[in-house]
């Protein structure tokens, strides 16, 4: 009898993630997953024969430069014809039985379109990965406060850190850095904008799919660890001014009626932001780019559970 899994497609988006790249890689092979795709963003020949020995099955797909993560995620999904489609970051591992629970929720629901696993640091510490969409005023107050007070009302309203993450949900979005979609629906729903060259696609993802009538959810029987930052951080501050064109993006396209008179405060403050990230960041980090890829990777086992 065949798993879940061999139904599903995985879509990795890499780009220098080295040795990341291939634990990833090794993790869905050991989950039975049907098929696995690279989309190549810019990554390195000694990095795709080191992908390539370890799944030799793997189909290496060339972007011909860094399209961003929804271009080349969509990409890959052209290359992936199976049931199911995981996209997921190349510094994810996935943990024994994580891709079979997320495609039961699916199965078990059939008005859900994306169902994404909860998600571990390194440090096995929750990442909240299961948010609500913000209205203008937690938008606004977490752009004004989160930098400086991470659980402030409004981010921990909007990142949901109040709630425990343990029980199965429906939710407004989930992370696109490990996300099951049902092809229906990911077909229905035109795959991610590629207007969105890193951030905030996942978010607009999942805010069309919930309009085209598909339910998000979130499934804790499926476990991740998720490294983060080993390609963002290889450009920071380009990355900063990424994720805040982006927030301007959705915001414009998000709000409608007299609201948008608010628009142009929404502007300045990300304009803000960004000089403030830029500073943050600079303050906080003292190791070597080369330190942050070779952050290692914690595997998930079922200790992690409790």
């Amino acid at each position: 009898m065949s798993r879940p899994a061999a139904g599903v497609a995985a879509v990795v988006v890499d780009y220098h993630a080295g040795g990341h790249l291939v634990a990833c890689l090794e993790s869905l092979r050991s989950a039975g997953v049907g098929a696995r795709v690279v989309v190549d963003n810019g990554s390195s020949a000694p990095e795709r024969a080191a992908a390539l020995r370890a799944d030799p099955e793997l189909r290496w797909v060339g972007a011909g430069g860094n399209l961003g993560y929804g271009r080349a995620a969509n990409l890959g999904a052209r290359h992936a014809d199976l049931p199911y489609l995981l996209v997921c970051n190349p510094d994810v591992m996935v943990a024994p039985g994580a891709v079979d629970a997320l495609v039961r929720r699916l199965d078990s629901e059939p008005d859900l379109g994306l169902v994404g696993p909860l998600v571990r640091n390194p440090d096995g510490s929750v990442y909240p990965s299961a948010r609500i969409f913000p209205d203008l005023v937690d938008a606004l107050g977490h752009g004004a406060l989160g930098l400086i007070a991470p659980r402030n009302r409004f981010t921990s309203r909007y990142r949901m850190l109040g709630w425990d993450h343990a029980g199965p949900a429906r939710v407004d979005w989930v992370s696109g850095a490990c996300v099951l979609a049902r092809r229906a629906s990911w077909d229905d729903i035109g795959g991610f904008d590629p207007a969105y060259f890193m951030y905030l696609e996942d978010v607009d993802l999942c805010w069309r799919a919930w309009r085209a009538g598909w339910a998000v959810g979130y499934e804790p029987g499926a476990e991740v660890t998720h490294v983060q930052g080993v390609s963002a951080d290889l450009h920071p501050y380009r990355m900063l001014v990424s994720h805040h064109r982006s927030l301007w993006r959705f915001a414009r396209a998000t709000t409608n009626g007299p609201r948008r008179l608010v628009l142009p405060v929404v502007a300045a403050g990300l304009a803000g932001r960004v000089g403030v990230a830029a500073v943050a960041h600079r303050v906080s980090t003292g190791s070597p780019r080369q330190a942050i890829r070779d952050r290692p990777l914690r595997p998930v086992t079922s200790r992690d559970h409790g």
